[in-house]
């Protein structure tokens, strides 16, 4: 292209109206509640002017950014990059606003956390004491095995224990731990013990789910390999493999944090340890922006500072302890 076409083509785009904020408001709430009546509510409009905006949205761009059928709503390709690029410009706008606000020092707007749905206590306690310390932020907790996509759904921060990220996202690790097999010792006298990792084929193996959705087929190595194993039981719940493996279902690769007292009183049984296992992390998985929000900051640096102590589940229960007999009565 000449210079001449160059420059009147930038004067072509100078020319255009800059697009509303009210749009760009309506467009993302839209994406990430999924619904046109529920991201009306959300913005406290009628359905009626939500669609009017939506429309108008479209209609300055020339493009379809939302399928609408009567039972679902999808996001067009020009959708899905508007939506990243707009989520941008409205936090932006946000931080403008906020910077001219009241100076008292106070924390403001809404955090949209993701995280598993049995968490230590202690994380219970940081969220409780987080709302409670900044009453000016909204605090909304999505408990969940899904794999969210935090810019999709609009969430703010996850906890997550995968390693794999979405392009855009960073994450700060905030516990490390070591995976181990484990079986109680009634399973390995009825069943034998496996001496090779191949025999782990014939076995009752206790599994997760990747991602909080696909079952497990395979365990890690310490190679860095993996090996295929036969699932009898599956669960997205720690607790409960931890206890199956206890009652004697069989075998579970677990975190060592959840079965370290276990294993010190024999309750448990490492499983081939020199060969099964790798190391597993619990991440603070957020947006990669030039400037986060100030209340998304300090919740991150919140989780940041508590996680490397409180993350670090307690061991299981101890075994109770055998009440004492009753003295009969001579």
């Amino acid at each position: 292209m000449s210079i001449i076409g160059i420059i009147c083509y930038v004067l072509i785009l100078m020319s255009r109206e800059p697009l509303e904020t009210a749009q760009l408001l309506a467009f993302t709430r839209t994406v990430e509640a999924r619904s046109l009546s529920r991201a009306a509510a959300e913005l406290r409009i009628p359905r009626a002017t939500l669609g009017r905006r939506l429309a108008r949205l479209e209609a300055h761009l020339g493009v379809r950014l939302l399928k609408r059928t009567t039972r679902r709503l999808s996001v067009t390709d020009a959708g899905e990059s508007l939506y990243l690029h707009a989520r941008n410009v409205l936090d932006a706008v946000a931080r403008a606003e906020a910077s001219v606000q009241r100076d008292d020092g106070a924390l403001r707007g809404d955090l949209k956390i993701s995280i598993p749905p049995l968490v230590h206590q202690g994380l219970t306690d940081l969220l409780v004491d987080f709302a409670r310390d900044h009453p000016e932020v909204r605090v909304f907790v999505h408990a969940s095995t899904e794999h969210v996509d935090l810019v999709g759904g609009g969430y703010d921060v996850a906890l997550r224990a995968t390693p794999q990220l979405e392009p855009g996202l960073v994450a700060r690790t905030l516990v490390k731990s070591a995976l181990v097999a484990v079986a109680s010792p009634a399973y390995l006298q009825a069943h034998g013990a496996p001496r090779t990792t191949a025999e782990l084929a014939a076995h009752r193996c206790l599994m997760m789910f990747q991602r909080g959705e696909i079952p497990e087929t395979h365990w890690p190595l310490r190679t860095g390999k993996r090996v295929r194993v036969g699932g009898a039981f599956f669960a997205n719940d720690l607790v409960l493999l931890a206890n199956a493996a206890r009652a004697g279902l069989g075998i579970a690769l677990l975190p060592d944090t959840w079965v370290l007292e276990d294993l010190e009183r024999g309750a448990l049984v490492a499983v081939l340890p020199s060969a099964i296992g790798s190391e597993t992390r619990l991440s603070v998985v957020f947006a990669e922006r030039e400037l986060l929000p100030a209340h998304v900051r300090a919740f991150i640096d919140a989780l940041i500072r508590w996680g490397p102590t409180a993350l670090v589940r307690e061991a299981a229960p101890a075994a109770p302890k055998p009440r004492p007999r009753r003295r009969r009565d001579r």
